[in-house]
């Protein structure tokens, strides 16, 4: 490995960010959205590597559920796709890095990779890209992670405490400790020290090195991970690790495996303005803010009320004389809190999910790799959507057992296969599927297509479908 090796990113898109929900769903997380500027938080991340003469196509590892979403994504940035790997069930970072060490192995033996989660902001990205260079010369021989000057007394970060500076390599210093979460007394403290820093989860290594220590510090996540790649499946644009392999993985963190136990570790102080986005008080703090400390964004109204963050996905939304506060509305939720209490929203996610409400996981807007529909109303025995189908797109050919439906196309051209019949709709035009009938909706046009679903029947849910064909490869 030269100074000069191009380096693969590693983007690790797998987490819910429920602490972020209403806005985050389990299908739909944070990294998703565009929660701290235009793009999305994995475009912004993915944008900052799009360097070809120093950067590989990235490898961005994440899920079933978010598998579509995330291509879509990719590609709406022209970005290069080298991988998208599918972890069949979650188990933390160290395996899920383990698992892109083996692929970029398979075609670059001196792999150099970069390891960034998908929802951190970096406002000094020409500085983080400074820093990376700094940090390439020791990761010939060293595991090394970008730790981050602190600005406050932060309890909800890990900290580095920094050691001696690596002769060989300037501006990288030896790690003297990994420190877990303080308290606040103890944050004072570091912040007073002088050498302590955020753990940023950042890293940078060869993927051969990353493996030896792995290897050494946690074998039994190389062997499950390692069968789980020999065992994979190609889907589309998608690699499937195998289920079972990688379930016998522990869950673990890098930082647990490998970097708190590794004599390699290294580290490059940074002040690039990053943050680790975790709560809703992080987005009020980093964001621009009016005359009375406000942050407001969508449809929204306030009156005599300071540093509040209030936020609207299409409702007006309105306070007056209030502080401090966190608000924000979505089509099916709203949440309040205290800015100070922003880390309880994982309350109430984790009341939701002992109640087993849908509100947890998906909004009413649900994406698909075609478009995505929405639920306008549902009522007994019967339920009616709004369908967006992107140009091209197309639903698999399939049927129902208990449902019949209704299509009417609002704007755009619909090719509807009807048994054996193939009709072309066009705005204000219907068509009736009976219970049974074999069927398939596309968009032939240029334009999206938007039509009302009405279904009616004895049962309406998801998984009354029987796909006969799917060009997307799902059962």
């Amino acid at each position: 490995m030269t100074n000069r090796s191009k380096i693969t990113p590693v983007v690790l898109s797998g987490g819910a960010g429920t602490r972020l929900w209403p806005l985050s769903r389990e299908q739909f997380p944070k990294q998703l959205l565009p929660l701290a500027g235009v793009q999305s938080m994995i475009q912004e991340t993915l944008l900052r590597f799009n360097d070809p003469a120093r950067f590989s196509a990235p490898i961005v590892v994440t899920n079933e559920e978010t598998r579509f979403t995330v291509g879509e994504q990719m590609r709406a940035i022209k970005m290069e796709q080298g991988a998208i790997v599918l972890e069949p069930v979650a188990r933390n970072t160290a395996p899920a890095v383990t698992a892109a060490a083996l692929l970029a192995l398979e075609s670059d033996p001196d792999a150099v990779l970069l390891v960034v989660p998908s929802d951190h902001v970096i406002g000094d990205v020409a500085g983080f890209l400074a820093q990376i260079e700094t940090a390439l010369g020791a990761a010939r021989d060293a595991l090394v992670t970008f730790s981050i000057l602190p600005t406050r007394a932060e309890t909800g970060y890990g900290y580095i405490r920094r050691g001696q500076p690596l002769e060989s390599s300037p501006g990288v210093f030896s790690v003297s400790a990994f420190v877990e979460k303080p308290d606040e007394e103890r944050a004072r403290g570091f912040l007073a020290a002088g050498d302590y820093f955020w753990n940023s989860g950042m890293f940078l290594f060869s993927a051969k090195h990353f493996l030896d220590e792995i290897e050494r510090h946690a074998p039994e996540v190389l062997t499950a991970v390692r069968a789980a790649v020999a065992d994979r499946a190609t889907d589309l644009d998608f690699i499937r690790l195998d289920a079972t392999a990688f379930a016998a993985s522990p869950s673990i963190s890098i930082d647990y495996a490998v970097m708190e136990h590794t004599t390699r570790a290294a580290t490059v102080p940074c002040d690039i303005g990053w943050t680790d986005v975790g709560a809703w008080s992080e987005l009020w703090r980093i964001a621009e803010k009016d005359a009375d400390g406000n942050v407001l964004q969508g449809d929204v109204i306030v009156e005599r009320s300071s540093n509040c963050y209030v936020r609207s996905e299409g409702t007006l939304t309105t306070a007056v004389g209030v502080e401090d506060l966190v608000i924000v509305v979505t089509d099916d939720a709203v949440m309040v809190t205290r800015r100070d209490r922003a880390q309880d929203v994982k309350l109430i996610v984790d009341r939701l999910r002992r109640d087993q409400r849908r509100e947890l996981t998906a909004h009413d807007r649900v994406h698909r790799p075609w478009g995505y529909y929405q639920t306008i109303q549902v009522g007994e025995r019967f339920q009616v959507k709004r369908l967006t189908i992107n140009p091209g797109g197309k639903l698999s050919l399939q049927k129902h057992y208990h449902r019949a439906e209704h299509w009417v196309v609002v704007n755009g051209t619909a090719l509807v296969t009807r048994g054996e019949d193939s009709l072309l709709l066009h705005e204000n035009e219907s068509v009736y599927l009976p219970l049974g009938c074999l069927h398939r909706l596309e968009n032939p046009g240029k334009i999206p297509l938007c039509l009302i679903e009405v279904q009616s029947g004895g049962y309406l849910g998801e998984d009354d479908i029987v796909r006969l064909e799917d060009t997307y490869g799902r059962s």
